[in-house]
């Protein structure tokens, strides 16, 4: 018997690691759809959008599954997913399930004023932060909104020179205490193997 088709409608941001992970577990029935990750500096609209996707997509899958996480939307994207009987990934930010819940809180608790990058912020941390929140045209937004931050802490999946010299990079500029801690992509599979493995 064939396996059921199985959607992951996910951020953009997570398509590198949801693409690897596919691969690593050999997941043939499964088919990604992504959403562009710009809508992090709006999340007001990612609600809107995953639900446009889910209407789209409904018929044509046995099970859709969400790769986001709460991600800004202050329980809306719940509230959504509970009507719709759909899981997405646990947590309120990707950073809480690429560093584990535990490890997360630990460092949540030892500094409150913490920026965070992923693999794919610290690529596009220029595009994204600089240009995305208008750092560049008006430095005294980036005064007002880091200004009780202290340090940036990249969460690295890959391990990869370039990207981690892009994330020093964004510590410098943002005058930021810097971090690197490897995360791989172990914890993101682990919250995806539950709802997907096996897909039936």
């Amino acid at each position: 018997m064939a396996t059921a088709r199985v959607l992951i409608i996910a951020c953009g941001a997570l398509a590198h690691e949801l693409v690897r992970i596919k691969k690593l577990n050999q997941w043939d029935f499964l088919d990604l759809q992504c959403l562009p990750a710009e809508l992090h500096n709006t999340p007001q609209k990612i609600v809107p959008a995953v639900r446009r996707k889910i209407a789209q997509n409904r018929a044509a899958y046995h099970k859709i599954f969400i790769g986001y996480a709460d991600c800004g939307t202050g329980g809306m994207l719940d509230a959504l997913l509970q009507e719709e009987n759909i899981a997405r990934l646990p947590g309120a930010h990707c950073y809480e399930f690429f560093a584990g819940a535990n490890q997360f809180k630990a460092l949540a608790e030892s500094e409150i004023g913490t920026f965070y990058l992923t693999d794919y912020l610290a690529r596009n941390f220029d595009r994204l932060i600089r240009q995305g929140l208008g750092l560049e045209r008006h430095p005294e937004i980036k005064q007002m909104m880091f200004a009780h931050y202290k340090k940036l802490v990249y969460l690295a999946q890959l391990n990869d020179a370039e990207v981690d010299a892009k994330a020093e990079q964004a510590a410098a500029y943002l005058n930021l205490e810097y971090q690197r801690i490897y995360t791989g992509d172990a914890p993101f599979e682990s919250a995806l193997k539950p709802p997907l493995s096996p897909a039936f």
